[in-house]
């Protein structure tokens, strides 16, 4: 990296891109390389749809050649082969994220045309302008097609289906579209405009190129990163480098596709992250605390630090500004030796990203309030400039300037040209252009920090939203006279896009029908909230006094919307009269004066203001107060109702859990779980739940060094495993809802328990284990079929905190149930785990023998194997008498 000693000018390092090379030509030699036809490309595990797809890279090869070719045909028969105003091949896609998106968006590439993605949700108004514009070939949905809809619109399954018949070969040049464009086009995304007009930014094939052999480069994968997740809507630049980094990379991996539903649910995301061991992640700022926030939770309702995400090294946030705070956080969760939180900086004009800040430890934090947004990428220099164009000096505020080979082909139909202008301070041809970014930024220390947006641009989950394209689409409504659009805090986690209306002489219309209505323009993200007002104040200049407005705002009546007019208890019966009133003030204070009606049953908690991190705060809230409800219940709650049916109070869950669980119980036999005693066809569901509980979660290994790696449990499984369907006390546990196994109890009779030989420091357990136990089973009843002895347990790494308790329930029950059938005197186990050891002393009632602090434990070689471990590790032999 350069950085002028002087002015505000920092290039950063040069490295020859492959400017000719298409990007699915990289996926066409990965896919001819040996070993794969049967290496993965693509996984898709969606539980709620009830969808499992693993796809290799041979056979998405073949589906995209094959799919290409029925799109040509397509056009050939529609006679749609012409580009468009700027000389690009277009083809829109409008689907949900899933291995038929990918096969879509490759074989587009390899048509000769670019992708352009739409929202499913994409309001008509803006997906006509954008037509309006792009004039696309065609467009490819996986919604059903009426026959009245327009002749390009084609649904991926019929044409799937068609093209099955075709040659599955590389396409040749001949077959091809050809463009005249020096740099083709490889996809346009539309932001919002600063004219209040969304705009189409066109990236050319070696810009991607740029960005992602960057990446490959500056945050190379690990031999041991094996899956990489799509998570991030298509519509968003982030997406590019997330599909495609692990697809086209020279050693490719797998793409995980994370279904929306789960990345909304911090629990669900934590649950598939730590299942797929995935090592990095990109994610903006509000989704970090989220996680943070679910964490956080998690360690008081259970009193536990779980070792979630050990995986996760590599974090990289973008799309927002990153507070102080949140890394600050982050640190105290991870080790700073092995973990980095990135902080990258960027546009869809500039490929995502132009700069990036790599933080290994707090030391690195040394500029008062502010993280910096870092140093330029390969091939990219970072300017800032005065009104005169001209450098600033080194520690001065300037506007932000970017030239190099990140830099877009400029917009849709040549829109906006003055933002792609000329750059006078360099001969290179790859840095010829200049991008305006309308950010200001000061240079300190050789990095850049970022100093607020020069317009009324603003950030929000990462996407772009312009408060001049709000104010637009709020004034073309006929009931709106005037209307001004703010941002609460801009760049804060709780920032908020707000609206000031009077409406027409006599109008009646309220605040929730105007939002319904600029459903119709604007996508959802950007809808603000509504305040109608009988005047918007104004400046002695005539302009707006937004201070004014914003102050309004601050003090609109927190006070007075905790009155209990401000809650409709209509519809709800008496015995849920003091939760519902627990509900609502917690959601007053955790969304203020975003509300603006009534609270009542009826309303949708993400419609009234709320969003993933406000939705962890009022679970939090609700919890301090007494009011258990899971993250997935109340997430998929239709509105507040849902929510009150689903909350139960602490003192009756603690209450209930015995007896809904019991196996006596009426209706246990109507149970979701069903028991199925072990036998060969077990083995992989046993090997795999047993393997990964106790490699991700063991409470003593993680003490012992080196840790035990997974071939250490399946070699004890191996040695076990006859014994274990012989002895017939061993189980697993079925969900008939999720249709999979989701626990597996094994277990011996004390007195009759196989000899184990091990090669690997497991046997540092089983010798602590000895060193307990054998004292305490001399004081117990003594002979075959006396103790039955609760081996180990393990669960489904993808059930979420409730869903693992309720499991943990049903197999003690049927472990009691096994043991009385079997004439046992008695139920006998040693719990490390804090959760089963809270369920045995308060649930099933065990009488606890030993209480020991395992970090006081001498081997016999004299060593201390759990030096390491806290005081509050404890290890508890329990004994509960049949």
């Amino acid at each position: 990296m350069e950085v002028n000693c002087n002015l505000s000018i920092i290039r950063g390092p040069n490295f020859p891109v492959p400017k000719d090379t298409q990007l699915h030509q990289l996926f066409e030699l990965n896919s001819r390389r040996n070993g794969m036809d049967d290496k993965v490309a693509i996984i898709l595990e969606d539980t709620e749809q009830n969808i499992i797809t693993h796809l290799s890279y041979a056979s998405l090869e073949i589906k995209a050649n094959q799919l290409a070719r029925k799109i040509l045909q397509f056009l050939s028969a529609n006679n749609r082969k012409g580009v468009n105003k700027d000389g690009d091949y277009v083809i829109t896609v409008c689907m949900h994220p899933s291995e038929k998106l990918i096969i879509t968006l490759l074989a587009i590439w390899k048509v000769g045309a670019a992708y352009l993605p739409l929202d499913v949700n994409t309001p008509i108004s803006r997906m006509e302008h954008i037509f309006s514009e792009v004039y696309p070939l065609m467009m490819i949905t996986d919604q059903k097609v009426e026959n009245s809809e327009s002749s390009y619109v084609v649904n991926y399954d019929k044409m799937e289906t068609e093209a099955k018949e075709l040659p599955s070969c590389t396409l040749s040049e001949n077959e091809i579209l050809h463009t005249e464009n020096p740099s083709p086009i490889a996809i346009i995304l539309y932001t919002s405009g600063s004219t209040g007009v969304p705009k189409g930014v066109r990236l050319p094939h070696a810009v991607i190129m740029n960005r992602l052999s960057w990446q490959w480069r500056t945050f190379p994968y690990t031999n041991t990163e094996r899956v990489c997740v799509f998570k991030t809507a298509l519509t968003f630049v982030d997406a590019v480098a997330e599909i495609w980094g692990p697809l086209l990379f020279s050693d490719p991996r797998t793409l995980l596709i994370v279904p929306k539903h789960i990345t909304k649910d911090p629990e669900k995301l934590i649950q598939v992250l730590d299942t797929y061991k995935v090592e990095r992640l990109v994610l903006v700022p509000s989704l970090l605390q989220a996680i943070f926030m679910y964490l956080d939770m998690i360690k008081k309702q259970f009193c536990m630090n779980y070792n979630k995400l050990s995986s996760l090294k590599l974090w990289v946030c973008s799309g927002e500004p990153l507070p102080v705070s949140l890394v600050k956080k982050f640190f105290s969760q991870f080790d700073p030796e092995e973990y980095t939180l990135c902080n990258f900086y960027g546009s869809t004009e500039i490929m995502g990203d132009v700069s990036y800040y790599a933080i290994k430890s707090m030391k690195q934090l040394n500029f008062d309030d502010k993280i910096p947004i870092g140093i330029p990428l390969d091939n990219t220099t970072l300017y800032l400039l005065n009104q005169n164009f001209q450098p600033v000096k080194n520690g001065e505020i300037g506007e932000l300037f970017v030239s190099g080979y990140n830099l877009a082909a400029g917009y849709v139909a040549g829109r906006d040209p003055e933002k792609f202008i000329n750059n006078p301070f360099s001969s290179d041809s790859g840095h010829a252009k200049f991008y305006r970014t309308g950010d200001y930024g000061k240079i300190i220390d050789s990095v850049l920090l970022y100093e607020g947006r020069v317009d009324s641009q603003i950030k929000i989950r990462g996407q772009r939203v312009d408060l001049s394209e709000v104010q637009g689409a709020l004034n073309k409504i006929d009931v709106v006279q005037k209307s001004a659009v703010l941002c609460y805090k801009p760049g804060d986690m709780n920032q908020a896009v707000i609206a000031f209306v009077t409406l027409s002489a006599g109008c009646t219309t309220s605040a929730k029908e105007i939002q319904n209505k600029l459903k119709e323009s604007l996508v959802p993200y950007a809808i603000p909230q509504i305040l109608i007002t009988e005047n918007i104040p104004l400046l002695n200049n005539g302009k707006v006094d937004r201070q004014k407005l914003l102050k309004m705002y601050a003090n609109n009546a927190d006070n007075e919307r905790r009155n209990q007019c401000e809650f409709d208890y209509t519809d709800i019966e008496n015995s849920k009269l003091k939760p519902a009133k627990c509900l609502f003030e917690t959601i007053i204070s955790v969304l203020g004066n975003t509300i603006q009606q009534p609270l009542s049953v009826n309303l949708n908690f993400y419609e009234i203001g709320g969003n993933s991190l406000n939705c962890i705060q009022t679970i939090t809230r609700l919890r301090e107060r007494g009011y258990f409800i899971g993250i997935a219940d109340f997430i998929s709650a239709p509105n507040l109702g849902g929510i009150l049916s689903r909350m139960q109070h602490e003192k009756h869950v603690k209450e209930n859990i015995p007896n809904v669980l019991d196996v006596k119980h009426k209706n246990f036999s109507k149970s979701k779980y069903k028991y199925e005693m072990l036998d060969e066809s077990h083995r992989d569901a046993v090997f795999k739940i047993i393997t990964d509980s106790f490699y991700e979660k063991a409470d003593l290994e993680q003490w012992i060094i080196p840790k035990p790696n997974r071939e250490c449990y399946t070699d004890l499984l191996e040695a076990i495993w006859e014994p274990l369907i012989t002895k017939n006390f061993s189980f697993a546990v079925y969900s008939e809802y999720d249709e999979k196994y989701v626990g597996i109890s094994l277990n011996f009779d004390a007195y009759d328990e196989p000899e184990v030989h091990i090669n690997s420091n497991l046997t540092i357990i089983f010798e602590f284990l000895e060193y307990l136990e054998a004292p305490i089973r001399k004081k117990l009843p003594f002979g075959k079929r006396k103790l039955f002895h609760s081996f180990m347990m393990g669960t489904d790494d993808l059930l979420n905190a409730a869903q693992n308790i309720q499991v943990v329930i049903c197999m003690e029950n049927e472990i009691l149930r096994i043991a009385e059938q079997k004439g046992f005197a008695g139920v006998f186990t040693t719990n490390t785990n804090p959760l089963t050891q809270q369920l045995g002393t308060d649930v099933f009632q065990y009488y606890t023998l030993l209480d020991y602090q395992v970090n006081q434990y001498v081997a016999q070689d004299g060593s201390k194997p759990f030096a390491m471990a806290p005081d509050s590790q404890k290890a508890i032999v329990s004994w509960k008498p049949i």
